[in-house]
């Protein structure tokens, strides 16, 4: 399977901090007056020294902004940018590389152009996964790797089927100008998601073993303090599903597919035909966990949700529940769909999240079968 990562390079990033202006915004050509060199280069060969694997289509700005960088790589180049570059072009090539539908956006900089990350995610209207490459002088966010060499083994471990949670992290600025008159100003700026670090393993060892039964109750709170009251649901199979039907006070289907709406069954175990003359009339969400120990998300055991039922409710109104112990079960494995529609398969492919807790999610791999 192959992932889809977009990068992008603020290469006046930290350009201040080596001649002591604290900073770089807005005086990026006073730096390189006092003899600044950029580091940015340096960093990204590191992080691309340490990122093993050859399973990324990348789609990367132009220039110094992200293509130079790649070399002889394969890779689709999108946007433009002068010859000086500005945070709006930032903002503009981040929007571009998010409706490209990428699995996640790599950017390299310091807290400002985490910032202009945060408004282009924003402007999209889409939660896309991110992470940081640290290269700037003030780096207050949540939003970056410890370093760049940690950047690619995380990546690289993402790409190698670990779990990894997904954390919504905030961004964090300093007001430069403040800071070059001796006064520190951080300001909360927004949150990004990014993929954690700190392993499922590495947390049971603290934190003892993890309870299927307190977990699925975990997920369905979460799932019912979260309802949309006026979205029809169509519940899937299996126990974790079951869990939420059960904590909504509702009669569940274990091996089939019911209805719910509002807080309450609109119709239990529902064939194909039925569930598109639902959906027909209303916008429906899919929860789904996957069959234990194979892996299987669609096409084994749920084929009431067709391919037919998948591409009338489109693949963005999923959404996966699952215990991570029954994530861990299946080793590093990824996910696997089934429709019997190859085309559909690859837009069901890629990065997902799944909710695994209250307030919970991780990033796993879906792939054809």
């Amino acid at each position: 399977m192959t992932l889809t990562f977009g990068l992008i390079v603020n290469p006046l990033a930290g350009l201040g901090g080596a001649v002591a202006l604290k900073g770089s915004d807005g005086v990026a050509d006073l730096a390189i007056e006092k003899g600044a060199v950029s580091k940015v280069p340096d960093r990204l060969a590191v992080f691309f020294e340490n990122l093993s694997s050859n399973q990324i289509n990348w789609v990367v700005a132009p220039g110094v902004m992200g293509a130079d960088y790649l070399g002889d790589t394969d890779k689709m180049v999108i946007g433009e940018a002068g010859a000086t570059t500005t945070g709006e072009d930032t903002r503009r090539i981040a929007s571009e590389l998010i409706g490209r539908g990428i699995d996640l956006l790599i950017f390299a900089g310091g807290d400002g152009t985490a910032r202009d990350i945060v408004d282009a995610v924003s402007d999209s209207g889409d939660e896309t996964l991110v992470l940081g490459i640290p290269c700037g002088v003030k780096m207050h966010s949540g939003v970056f790797a410890t370093s760049p060499d940690a950047a690619g083994q995380l990546l690289t471990d993402l790409l190698g089927g670990k779990i990894l949670s997904v954390t919504r992290a905030e961004v964090r600025d300093i007001d430069e100008e403040a800071l070059r008159r001796g006064e520190v100003k951080a300001r909360f700026y927004g949150e990004l998601a990014v993929p954690d670090d700190i392993r499922y393993l590495q947390q049971t060892k603290v934190g003892g073993v993890e309870s299927d039964d307190l977990v699925r109750e975990e997920i369905a709170a979460d799932f019912a303090d979260n309802m949309d009251e006026d979205l029809l649901y169509l519940m899937g199979a299996g126990t974790t599903v079951a869990s939420i039907m059960a904590s909504l006070g509702i009669e569940n289907t274990l091996l089939g597919v019911d209805a719910i709406q509002g807080g309450s069954l609109v119709k239990s175990d529902l064939g194909e035909s039925e569930i598109l003359e639902l959906i027909a009339e209303a916008p429906a969400q899919i929860v789904v966990t996957f069959t234990g120990g194979q892996g299987y998300l669609f096409g084994r055991g749920n084929q009431q949700l067709s391919a037919a039922v998948l591409k009338r409710i489109g693949t963005q109104h999923i959404d996966i529940v699952s215990t991570k112990a029954k994530l861990q079960a299946l080793d590093g494995r990824p996910l696997l769909v089934d429709t019997g529609d190859r085309e559909l398969d690859q837009q069901l492919a890629g990065m997902r999240r799944i909710k695994t807790g209250y307030e919970d999610e991780v990033v796993y791999l879906v792939e054809p079968a």
